[in-house]
């Protein structure tokens, strides 16, 4: 008999595997609670102060985005509240009743993220221009509707199939019932073609009544997007997202690209229709589309989209109304800014002198071509200014940190509001170029092997007179308002003393303000969900859904076993040396997993004479198991697993593989 326990280390892979962070971070915690957790506390007069800063240095005064933002509205419903299958809240606009137009920012958000916020906050069905609609504030993205001769031609279809669905019902509502004949998937991103069968039947698209469109390379990316991280960048979603963060003026109040994710059933269907090559033309329903491929800017397999007939451009998420990550918080490669202004400079050549209205996948549409081209102009410039300067900078010999602190975007390019940094920020963006040409050494020797962070800190506290003189310091500079060294200060005394609850919440205390400046949507989550665990704890409990059923049932065979490949304790299988042999006889594939040097290789295509076991089965099978549909025990009986040769030798690979802890510390040690 197998070990149940071991065997499911392998069963649970793919789980761990297709980590999806933007529909994780709002679904990680449905059932997470405290024992009356520790309430956020007021802004402080220092924060007043900053916040009021804003007020004279920004054009509040204008208000186009405002005009832009509900232009074309047509209706929505009065609560706007969607729930699944079981009852459950996939999407609540209405926590969000606190944010409203009239009302001035509160002291603890910083004012032009709660005008963000009030901007995102308008939902429903709006008209782009004719025969083009969208549904706005039914997720973290939009989902388009163009009208064909016959039906409609989707795109991006939300993150979960109950908020598509429930957009879907919308546009019926007002505009009448029509079939979905095409959905378009923008790029790689799962708020862009997770909802899709909220939209469609599978069985429609495999019997050729319903294309579905994507960009080269699209399933590739899908699945593949932070894998070998996954469960670290997950966990460090919670907190740019802020999952966790009740939503109210001192907590949740938007996510720079719109207000939050949903927490509904996301899924994939795979394209019918692949687009490989810029001023590729397809037409669909009467609908001339003409595709300008991006890869490499916002997400690795992306394009945009021309309608001469409309002449609308549909920019992906490669423009937006906020400065977006050339880095992203949660973790995850860099982004080319130099590339990702070339193709909006390429996509302004190639449409911008006849586009009319531009629109995108997340915001709101921007309408006459003087305002199209400059738009466009100065988004492109903002990423280019951080790549070139943060470039210029850093030959001078400046290092990431001392860039992030010089570098800001010039007026005419960093005081327009779709370049503010609601998404991402001009110091991570700026540290990112730093990090894609010069990686994570400054070239200090003495930065060259430093030593981990709690050993150092407990020198650091040492040298500094220890904890009490540390924490009576910190807190005349908290007075003073100097949020940032003593969030750092603390990170020290915490790390060298955890049970030190004077230091957390003096920690917390400096990390909640910096929260309640912060114009970045993330940032503000970040700094608040730290404050939060430091003051509560790390929470270990939720209803953790890291992958779809779809694409776990995508997966190739080589994706889990380069994952476990990752998942293999190197030092535990030092001196160890197995050969398995798996047999997926429904794809006709056969794979040699060879351990030995510590390190998991495998093979494809063949199989070793001399394997110490033998595993066959179906990918369906092993869909199955990892989905929880049956055990590997039901499997082996009913014969859909058969193993042959030492089966104790399976046992002990299956032992030789890591378990990642969610629930890890990030602000304490």
């Amino acid at each position: 008999m197998i070990n149940k326990t071991k065997f499911n280390v392998f069963s649970q892979s793919v789980l761990a595997v297709c980590v999806v962070a933007v529909a994780l971070t709002a679904d990680i915690c449905r059932s997470v609670a405290w024992a009356e957790p520790l309430q956020p506390k007021a802004a402080t007069a220092a924060t007043k102060q900053f916040n009021a800063k804003l007020y004279k240095s920004l054009p509040f005064a204008d208000r186009q985005d405002f005009d832009f933002a509900t232009r074309g509205f047509i209706g929505r419903p009065k609560s706007l509240v969607i729930k699944d299958a079981k009852g459950n809240v996939v999407w609540d606009m209405e926590s969000y009743a606190f944010i409203r137009d009239e009302k001035k920012a509160p002291d603890t958000v910083n004012p032009s993220l709660w005008r963000n916020a009030q901007l995102c906050k308008h939902a429903g069905l709006y008209k782009v221009i004719d025969r083009v609609f969208q549904v706005r504030g039914y997720d973290l993205s939009n989902i388009t509707f163009v009208q064909g001769d016959k039906g409609w031609i989707v795109f991006d279809p939300l993150i979960s199939a109950e908020t598509a669905k429930a957009a879907y019902d919308l546009v019926t509502e007002h505009l009448g019932k029509k079939p979905v004949l095409a959905v378009i998937y923008s790029h790689s991103h799962v708020d862009h073609y997770g909802g899709v069968r909220g939209v469609v039947d599978e069985a429609d698209v495999k019997a050729g009544k319903v294309k579905i469109i994507a960009p080269d390379e699209f399933m590739e990316h899908a699945i593949s997007e932070n894998v070998t991280a996954g469960n670290a960048m997950s966990r460090r979603a919670i907190y740019m997202y802020g999952a966790l963060l009740p939503r109210g003026e001192k907590g949740g109040v938007n996510g720079g690209l719109g207000m939050t994710t949903s927490t509904g059933t996301a899924g994939v269907i795979e394209p019918t229709d692949i687009v490989t090559k810029t001023g590729q033309e397809i037409t669909v329903d009467g609908v001339k589309m003409v595709f300008q491929m991006t890869p490499g800017t916002e997400a690795p397999a992306e394009m945009n989209t021309y309608f001469p007939q409309f002449k609308g451009l549909w920019m992906a998420e490669n423009c937006s109304a906020t400065l977006h990550n050339l880095y992203t918080l949660r973790g995850a490669q860099v982004r080319d800014g130099k590339k990702w202004a070339s193709f909006i400079d390429e996509a302004i050549d190639l449409y911008g002198k006849e586009s009319e209205v531009v629109f995108q996948s997340h915001h709101w549409p921007r309408w006459g071509n003087a305002i199209i081209i400059d738009y466009m102009k100065k988004q492109r410039d903002a990423y280019k200014y951080i790549h070139d300067q943060a470039v210029r900078l850093l030959n001078h010999g400046y290092t990431s940190t001392e860039i992030a602190e010089m570098l800001e975007l010039p007026p005419e390019i960093g005081n327009v509001w779709f370049n503010r940094g609601y998404y991402g920020s001009v110091k991570h963006d700026a540290k990112a170029v730093y990090q894609r040409y010069m990686g994570w050494y400054d070239a200090n020797p003495a930065n060259l092997d430093p030593l981990p962070s709690e050993p150092a800190a407990k020198k650091f506290l040492e040298y500094m007179g220890g904890a009490k003189a540390v924490i009576a310091r910190a807190s005349k500079d908290f007075e003073r308002g100097e949020y940032r060294w003593v969030a750092q200060v603390m990170n020290q005394v915490v790390f060298a003393d955890p049970d030190n609850e004077e230091a957390r919440k003096l920690c917390a205390d400096a990390l909640e303000q910096l929260g309640y400046q912060a114009e970045s949507g993330p940032w503000r989550s970040v700094y608040l969900q730290g404050a939060f665990e430091l003051r509560n704890g790390v929470p270990s409990a939720g209803g953790i859904n890291t992958a779809s059923p779809d694409t776990i049932k995508a997966m190739p065979p080589h994706m889990v076993f380069d994952y476990l490949a990752v998942r293999l304790n190197g030092p535990k299988a030092v001196g160890k040396k197995i050969v398995l042999n798996v047999d997926f006889i429904d794809l006709k594939e056969q794979y040699a997993l060879i351990l030995e040097n510590g390190v998991l290789n495998y093979s494809h295509g063949k199989q070793e004479d001399k394997a110490d076991a033998t595993i066959k089965l179906s990918k369906a099978t092993l869909d199955a198991i990892q989905l929880k549909e049956a055990t590997i025990e039901q499997k082996i009986e009913s014969g859909d697993v058969k193993i042959t040769g030492k089966k104790e030798v399976f046992e002990e690979f299956l032992g030789l593989l890591d378990t990642f802890p969610f629930w890890f510390n990030i602000v304490t040690p």
